[in-house]
């Protein structure tokens, strides 16, 4: 119940119980007034009439006696009046029983009211002559006191009313600041710190409402430094110290994001041949300054690429590559002929006329990282062939074939359920040891049965669109399993952005998530944090869905190279599953134990649980939990 309720609630039923008291008091008061007045009016009417019959009473048998009693009880005030001599004997009897209309039967029976009756002695000459009794009519007494007590309840109840509508009103503008400041505590829990701009005028409240700024202020400066601070790490991370080029895992993670795209591209493997023979040469100094000077080379060629077309990186040692992104070949020769020649000019200078050479390769979704890499490195074989500083691009793939064979797969494999859902990565909960988090995770076999690489096969799908149908049956598979299993934990289930993007399929998950709510609370929907960045606006309005029918979501992969902590405040997911890079090898890397410390941080203030993926050692698993996350997969 709201305050302004309480409030209400509280005071009206204060003035009700004044009212009622005050009203009672008022009611027996004007009651008590009354019949002292009909005892009066009485004893008044009994004296008058009895010195007016005191001349004919010397013959109580004249009929004047009972002409003026008739003229007065005639008037209509009395119930009874009653002459009797000096004997008491009767001798004129006057009553009505006649009702006053206009008083309810219950009014009199809760205020009965005595019938006021008064007496005169009648003298003639020295001596008693009679008695004159005269009681009053209480009826005229009752409706004098009802039509009190009715005018006194209405302009009560109007009054009451009135004083009700002010004190609504009242309370509206005093506590529209409470108002104010529990929805800016709400913004806060949420992740938006924003301040109260208008102060309430009530002493008490606007130290409140100050006090909400001054805490949300520095809240947000905390966080503004948190996220600094994590965008920082988060970059130092990825980079080589030395070169300032991307990591080798970077690479691998933009294969993986590059066969989402469905784009062209090219990867570029260079070996500096020479290096070991400068080591013998030169000081350390002299072979970090050739390194650098190395890695300028082929962040120029990147950039000449374009500005989202181009990364380098440096694997290890003496082996580097680039990742270019275009799908001209005449481009893709002017830019590793220009790689070659900046080489040729870098080994001039140190005495080298055979510093490396270079193998180029065009990106196949349909292979592995690792077929990848090798095939680079065959055409880097092939380039040693040529001469000095020398390139090869190997062509000639079967690439358009190897489609074909791969969409005939996909389109009979998802039309006849032809795959299996297992359950792998379990995630522990730190706190508890209890299983928290399983992924549904698809095999598929081919027709010799053997089993198919399951990233070339959602690649496919994703390409001609069956990816949809395939989600669809991996979260009714995972919801079936979730019924009869009686599965307690929660059950990862990937989607990908066509999916999500499609309304057939919200209305859908829709329909099945109001069918099985109770289900539908241990389904969390995971995002690639790459995907997610790429369609921000389509992906926040399905988590904010999702969100509404009391489903969950993760964001997987999570590395400040593919998205940023603001987004993630602005996303609100419930879960964030870090990058299997980050997790493994934390103990021994103070850059990794940082980020994930920050990374945390932010999370508990933004109500956001960090998840570890696939943790190998024990050491790193003990820093995990020691660091605070909610739980890791080993």
């Amino acid at each position: 119940m709201s305050l302004s309720k309480q409030l209400l609630i509280l005071i009206s039923a204060l003035f009700l119980m004044i009212f009622s008291v005050n009203f009672a008091l008022s009611v027996n008061n004007i009651k008590d007034y009354l019949e002292g007045e009909s005892k009066n009016h009485a004893q008044d009417t009994a004296t008058s009439l009895g010195l007016s019959l005191s001349p004919y009473m010397v013959d109580n048998r004249d009929p004047v006696i009972k002409t003026m009693m008739n003229a007065i009880f005639d008037m209509g005030y009395y119930k009874e009046i009653r002459l009797v001599d000096a004997d008491n004997k009767e001798l004129v009897a006057l009553s009505s029983d006649k009702r006053i209309e206009g008083v309810p039967d219950w009014f009199t029976e809760l205020l009965p009211m005595t019938s006021a009756t008064a007496e005169s002695e009648i003298s003639s000459g020295w001596n008693m002559s009679g008695v004159i009794y005269v009681t009053v009519n209480s009826g005229y007494a009752y409706l004098k006191l009802y039509e009190q007590a009715k005018s006194g309840f209405y302009y009560s109840l109007a009054a009451f009313l009135l004083s009700i509508a002010l004190l609504a009103l009242l309370l509206r503008v005093t506590l529209a600041s409470l108002s104010r400041i529990d929805l800016l505590a709400q913004q806060i829990s949420d992740g938006h710190f924003e301040s109260i701009e208008e102060l309430p005028w009530t002493r008490e409240v606007r130290n409140v409402a100050a006090s909400m700024n001054t805490m949300s202020h520095k809240i947000k400066i905390t966080i503004a430094a948190l996220h600094g601070k994590l965008d920082q790490m988060g970059a130092s991370l990825l980079r080589d110290d030395l070169t300032g080029l991307y990591k080798k895992a970077v690479f691998e993670t933009d294969l993986k994001h590059l066969a989402l795209e469905d784009a062209e591209a090219f990867i570029v493997l260079i070996k500096i041949d020479s290096l070991v023979d400068l080591v013998k040469e030169r000081d350390s100094d002299a072979i970090d300054q050739f390194l650098q000077a190395f890695a300028a080379i082929l962040e120029k060629i990147a950039d000449l690429a374009g500005e989202q077309s181009g990364k380098a990186y440096r694997f290890y040692g003496a082996e580097f590559a680039l990742l270019l992104k275009i799908g001209n070949p005449e481009q893709l020769e002017e830019l590793v002929k220009s790689l070659s020649n900046e080489v040729t000019e870098l080994g001039e200078r140190y005495q080298k006329t055979d510093l490396a050479h270079i193998g180029v390769v065009g990106f196949n979704p349909l292979m592995t990282t690792e077929s990848l890499l090798e095939a680079a490195h065959e055409a880097y074989e092939q380039a040693h062939l040529i001469g000095a500083n020398s390139y090869f691009i190997r062509t000639g793939d079967n690439f358009a074939r190897d489609i074909a064979t791969w969409k005939d797969l996909v389109f009979d494999c998802v039309d006849h359920n032809g795959y299996s859902v297992w359950y792998i990565g379990q995630i522990a909960a730190f706190s508890s040891g209890e299983l928290l988090m399983e992924e549904a995770f698809i095999q598929v076999h081919d027709k010799q049965g053997g089993l198919v690489a399951i990233g070339p096969f959602i690649s496919i799908a994703e390409k001609f669109a069956k990816i949809v149908d395939l989600d669809k049956g991996v979260i009714r598979i995972a919801l079936d399993h979730i019924q009869h299993n009686h599965i307690e934990h929660a059950i990862a289930v990937n989607v990908s952005t066509r999916t999500i993007k499609n309304s057939d399929f919200r209305l859908w998950l829709e329909k099945l998530i109001k069918q099985n709510p109770m289900e539908a609370k241990k389904l969390v929907f995971s995002l690639s944090a790459y995907a997610v960045v790429k369609d921000i606006d389509a992906y926040q309005a399905f988590i904010e869905t999702v969100h509404q029918w009391g489903a969950r979501v993760m964001i997987k992969r999570f590395e400040t190279q593919s998205m940023s902590a603001d987004l993630v405040k602005r996303l609100k997911p419930d879960f964030i599953r870090l990058a299997r890079d980050i997790g493994n090898g934390i103990d021994s890397s103070s850059q990794k134990h940082a980020f994930v410390q920050t990374m945390q941080e932010i999370s508990t203030l933004l109500d956001i649980s960090i998840l570890a993926e696939n943790v190998q050692s024990d050491k790193d698993y003990r820093s995990l939990k020691a660091i605070g996350i909610v739980g890791a997969s080993r």
